[in-house]
């Protein structure tokens, strides 16, 4: 029974993120062009590995590549920027923080939104467009793939799934009050950016509440700022702030609802070595 567990558990879900991001990445560079550029690309990446390279060598941890080429290929995804050094800088942004910002062992901020939203209100050079990934129903469909690969590998599929009903709910209520068509939220549901947000950021198992009620709670909250800040306070990074300005209440969940924290290694058995 043991050697059948360990054939059939899930796999990493770093290796899996990784699969997906590239993929989508890929996309963007060969069939339909969403404004990533390979040069910007491969500085991201680039200066997430070395920084973390770096980071492990003061620290003295042992490197592990998957979490800052993760990080970079988010940051390739995600960000645009007019010269190359802003994308090295939101590399070294996120991977520092992972080492200089955290308590009890869990990072306080999702490393690739944290260095996007400081480069945003720091700089003039970089911006984030929430229509940068379209609304085709094929992107859609891709998206909520690989996201149901990633999160059933990570166990986080559940506050994904409680943060996109919690902002769908806020936009369709807000078209019923305006007397919009339902058309009009729909359209919205379908951005790419937004759902590369709901599967790869805020479902981050690094920077999310312990417990499943503190993931719930965690990301209703996150939708309400995040619905505030777009249309009270016209932020176009709403959804982005919103996370980042909100991450310290996991440490606040996790205290108040203790659970197991995650891991990124897979459960092993008892008297089964690793």
């Amino acid at each position: 029974m043991q050697a059948l567990s360990r054939r059939w558990r899930l796999p990493d879900a770093r290796y899996v993120q990784i699969a997906a991001l590239t993929t989508l990445l890929a996309i963007n560079f060969t069939v339909i062009d969403f404004g990533a550029r390979p040069a910007a690309s491969v500085v991201a990446i680039a200066c997430a590995v070395l920084t973390q390279l770096i980071c492990c060598w003061l620290s003295g941890n042992p490197l592990d590549v998957r979490s800052p080429v993760i990080t970079g290929l988010s940051l390739s995804l995600l960000l645009r920027a007019d010269v190359l050094w802003l994308h090295a800088a939101a590399a070294v942004i996120a991977i520092s923080s992972k080492f200089l910002l955290r308590i009890d062992g869990k990072h306080v901020f999702n490393p690739a939104g944290l260095a996007i939203v400081v480069l945003l209100f720091t700089t003039n050079g970089v911006w984030i467009s929430p229509g940068q990934w379209g609304t085709a129903i094929w992107f859609a469909s891709l998206a909520g793939l690989f996201a149901v690969l990633v999160l059933s590998a990570s166990r986080r599929i559940d506050i994904a799934i409680f943060f996109f009903a919690a902002h769908a709910a806020l936009l369709l209520a807000r078209a019923a009050w305006l007397g919009d068509p339902p058309a009009i939220p729909l359209h919205q549901l379908q951005s790419g950016s937004l759902l590369i947000f709901t599967f790869f950021m805020i479902s981050d198992p690094r920077t999310t509440p312990d417990s499943r009620v503190g993931r719930l709670l965690f990301a209703v909250t996150v939708a309400i700022a995040a619905y505030y800040l777009a249309f009270v306070m016209q932020m176009r990074p709403a959804l982005y702030v919103a996370l980042i300005a909100l991450s310290p209440l996991t440490l606040v969940l996790d205290r108040l609802i203790p659970a197991v924290r995650f891991s990124w290694r897979p459960s092993v058995p008892k008297g089964v070595s690793t």
